[in-house]
């Protein structure tokens, strides 16, 4: 299954548009006030399904997932020089990514691929491919990605 996950133009808070690859919108993300990010996540008739929520005040960037109300896990930064990395505590995955955190894989402890996640260049906003190897990881999948480009834009 691919996504494409475009950053709206003119937003005051982090907005999202996700696509199938026919152009038709998966899902919504609206980003809400908060001290911290907090993203919703709606389908495409616009239910509430999902949030990543910031946690503020710990050594570094950490950020929880639920899925509807309930808690599924959690990514945090880890401490590393060169290479990013992220400590995620959901489904038991791993993500690998490059020196600028543009293109990342999550795999499973087993080393298979759950999803490979590439930005695209020269575009007005963040708009990033989504190749998830299984549908039913698709939310979760998202929720990563869109916690890991929240911490990206914290930083800067």
């Amino acid at each position: 299954m691919r996504l494409l996950f475009k950053q709206r133009f003119f937003s005051w808070f982090d907005s999202y548009d996700i696509y199938d690859e026919a152009g038709n919108t998966v899902f919504t993300v609206e980003g809400k006030l908060s001290w911290g990010h907090c993203l919703h996540i709606l389908n495409a008739c616009g239910d509430h399904i999902g949030t990543v929520q910031e946690r503020v005040l710990t050594l570094l960037p950490k950020f929880e997932l639920y899925e509807g109300e309930a808690y599924v896990g959690c990514i945090q930064k880890a401490f590393t020089f060169f290479t990013p990395r992220f400590d995620i505590d959901c489904n038991g995955w791993q993500v690998q990514g490059s020196f600028l955190e543009w293109d990342y894989t999550v795999t499973e402890p087993c080393g298979a691929v759950v999803a490979t996640i590439t930005k695209e260049l020269f575009n007005w906003t963040d708009t990033y491919v989504i190749d998830v190897a299984e549908p039913r990881d698709a939310l979760r999948v998202l929720m990563l990605v869109l916690a890991i480009d929240a911490e990206k834009c914290s930083r800067n």
